[in-house]
């Protein structure tokens, strides 16, 4: 059995469970990882009983047929209401659906599908299957993570071809800096980055999220780099903060406290552990140093289809890490106006220690 049918068996217990005779499925990720499919229109009919019924429109009969050869094909342009209608054909009394993903005129669209298609007879009952298969993706089968772990070697790969060939130097933009990341990443054999990478030098790392501009790097500045490549759809999340000629003391310093945080959080990643409790061993580091203030954003989240996704890792999270869950620790320190430390990996839970997908070293690096 395929690791997409395997996952179509994992959400077909769960629709029985929930007395479901069909679900719907319309997030084009969620359509992905139940069928393999990666054009930008599918749809996915399962049934509890059986047999299950890919829709997409012409334009991808032929990559339907390579991506989905086990599942039987309904082309249709309009695939949503005439895979609505051929679960009313097939007799369903009770229809999931995605309710976070279907607008409100996509429901009503379905609605009248499925009364036009019942023609008097019985109307099914749409259902909310809510986040039903997110909830199976937090945990990656062995197919996943092994695109997790290429992914994760192609951003080794790029950042350590970048130092070592000098790109990372003073006088270059941190726009210049972040395209030649990406092109590099790309000729490793990246899909794509995972999000638009982040290079934040001088005073600009101190900002969690700052998107690269044309600030020049500047010997003693720190250097911030966020990024991740995409590897058969998956995603890779990392970031190492480096400094560009002599290291000052507040900054070895800063490094310092979010490696000793960074360690704390990779060492509570246990199979049951609450996701709180690992926010706060990380967490807590930082506050007795103190600079609780100076970490404003969670620890962590789950990453593979999405570059965020379940589970997450914070003070709001909720819930437990399950062995398989691939996620990331990412403490920070940032002091506005100075400049900011992330340190950051993927790592698979594991019924051992937590598997460690990013490589590179976290040692703070003078370039």
């Amino acid at each position: 059995m395929s690791g997409a049918a395997e996952r179509r068996e994992r959400l077909r217990a769960t629709a029985a469970e929930r007395g479901l005779d069909a679900v719907l499925v319309t997030n084009l990720l969620n359509v992905r990882y139940l069928t393999g499919f990666a054009g930008s229109n599918g749809a996915l009919l399962l049934r509890t009983d059986g047999p299950d019924l890919f829709g997409t429109d012409g334009r991808y009969t032929t990559q339907a047929g390579t991506q989905v050869p086990d599942l039987e094909l309904l082309v249709d342009r309009a695939t949503v209401p005439a895979l609505a209608g051929e679960a009313v054909r097939a007799g369903a009394g009770r229809l999931g659906y995605e309710s976070h993903e279907v607008t409100v005129d996509g429901l009503a669209q379905v609605e009248r599908v499925l009364a036009d298609a019942a023609a008097g007879g019985t109307v099914p009952d749409l259902v909310s299957v809510r986040r039903a298969v997110e909830e199976l993706r937090a945990v990656k089968d062995d197919d996943e993570v092994d695109a997790l772990r290429r992914a994760c070697a192609v951003a080794d790969q790029a950042l350590a071809e970048l130092a070592a060939e000098g790109a990372l130097r003073p006088g270059r933009t941190e726009l210049e800096v972040g395209r030649e990341l990406d092109a590099r990443m790309l000729a490793l054999g990246a899909e794509a980055p995972s999000f638009e990478t982040i290079v934040a030098t001088g005073a600009n790392s101190a900002i969690p999220h700052h998107r690269p501009d044309r600030t020049v790097l500047a010997g003693g500045d720190l250097l911030k780099l966020d990024f991740g490549a995409t590897v058969d759809g998956y995603h890779s999340d990392m970031t190492r903060t480096l400094v560009l000629g002599h290291a000052a003391d507040w900054q070895r310093d800063v490094h310092a406290l979010v490696a000793e945080a960074q360690a704390a959080g990779r060492a509570a990643l246990a199979v049951g552990a609450d996701v709180v409790a690992v926010d706060a061993a990380s967490r807590d580091v930082i506050a007795a140093a103190g600079h609780a203030h100076h970490f404003p954003h969670g620890l962590g989240h789950g990453v593979g289809l999405e570059i965020h996704e379940a589970p997450g890792i914070g003070p709001l999270g909720a819930g437990r890490l399950t062995a398989g869950m691939t996620v990331t620790v990412e403490p920070g320190v940032y002091l506005p106006g100075h400049g900011g430390v992330r340190i950051e990996d993927t790592l698979v839970v594991t019924a051992d220690a937590p598997e460690l997908l990013t490589l590179t070293s976290k040692e703070l690096l003078v370039l």
